[in-house]
């Protein structure tokens, strides 16, 4: 395998990236990405290519994507309002429909510009292939669903074939109907289900600051239940962290909160010994 036609010359170097790649081949690594990675042209490029690398390398990873903002985007266009209990958005059933719509446009658009790469992905989406059995978040924000069952077979099959699991974060209720689910958790409840090595969680943000507002490069699950109750740890960090230590302490090795923003941060996590965001662990 030639590592220098694989590897963007603004990424890690080839001897981290060899090391990490024997450290890490026989164990699933699950992204979730959102925000601004799927929007500005150039952070989605650099997420496509950094994914591609992983695949090229032979290891095996499972990406889940977000889509609020291309949500929001599609909802505006239909007039559609929407409100938010605790960072959840309360979901109708006009609303359900246009975020389905959204969110498998953009899961063709990841997927094409996977293959366009060289690299090979699958799309997993409610209707066609639905690998997530959901119930009820609560009765007052409609149709959106807490995992319950994660079906890993499907998603192991694809990854034994030397391929991309790309996720829809919807799932399918015992009543048939289909539900969105926060992204964070859904890939926090298939990290868990995969006993995954690494948990990335792509953000907007650094990672978890202190209250000086610096990075805290690593926190174990006792300081980040600290910061939860002193309120270091606020706002929409908040449903984050609590997926973050849910899995951690249900089977997966370490969980990292990325900044998306960041160049090629997927790999520098992956890939070297700085790393590139906040590591936690049990």
């Amino acid at each position: 395998m030639e590592l220098e036609k694989i590897l963007p010359n603004n990424g890690p170097s080839i001897d981290e990236v060899k090391k990490y790649t024997t450290k890490y081949s026989n164990d699933i690594i699950v992204i979730k990405c959102g925000g601004s990675v799927l929007l500005e042209k150039n952070l989605f490029n650099q997420f496509i290519e950094d994914i591609s690398v992983i695949n090229k390398l032979g290891l095996s990873v499972v990406v889940v994507h977000g889509g609020g903002k291309n949500i929001q985007k599609k909802l505006e266009e239909h007039n559609l309002k929407s409100a938010f209990i605790d960072g959840l958005r309360v979901t109708d059933e006009k609303t359900i429909k246009i975020v389905e719509e959204a969110l498998l446009e953009l899961n063709f658009e990841i997927l094409s510009e996977i293959n366009n790469h060289h690299a090979n992905s699958v799309a997993i989406s409610p209707k066609k292939n639905n690998v997530i059995s959901v119930t009820p978040e609560r009765k007052e924000l409609g149709f959106v669903g807490t995992p319950t069952e994660i079906k890993k077979d499907t998603i192991l099959e694809i990854i034994n074939e030397k391929k991309i699991p790309l996720i829809v974060p919807m799932g399918i209720g015992e009543d048939n109907n289909i539900y969105n689910i926060n992204a964070d958790v859904a890939a926090g409840a298939i990290a868990k289900e995969l006993k995954a090595r690494r948990l990335l969680l792509m953000t907007d943000v650094e990672g978890v600051l202190d209250k000086s507002k610096n990075l805290i490069s690593e926190i174990n699950s006792s300081i980040a239940n600290e910061m939860l109750k002193n309120k270091t740890i606020a706002g929409g960090m908040i449903p984050k962290i609590k997926t973050c230590l849910d899995a951690v302490n249900n089977g997966v090795t370490g969980v990292v909160i990325v900044d998306g923003r960041k160049q090629h941060s997927i790999l520098f996590e992956i890939f070297s010994d700085k790393g590139a965001g906040t590591l936690i662990r049990k």
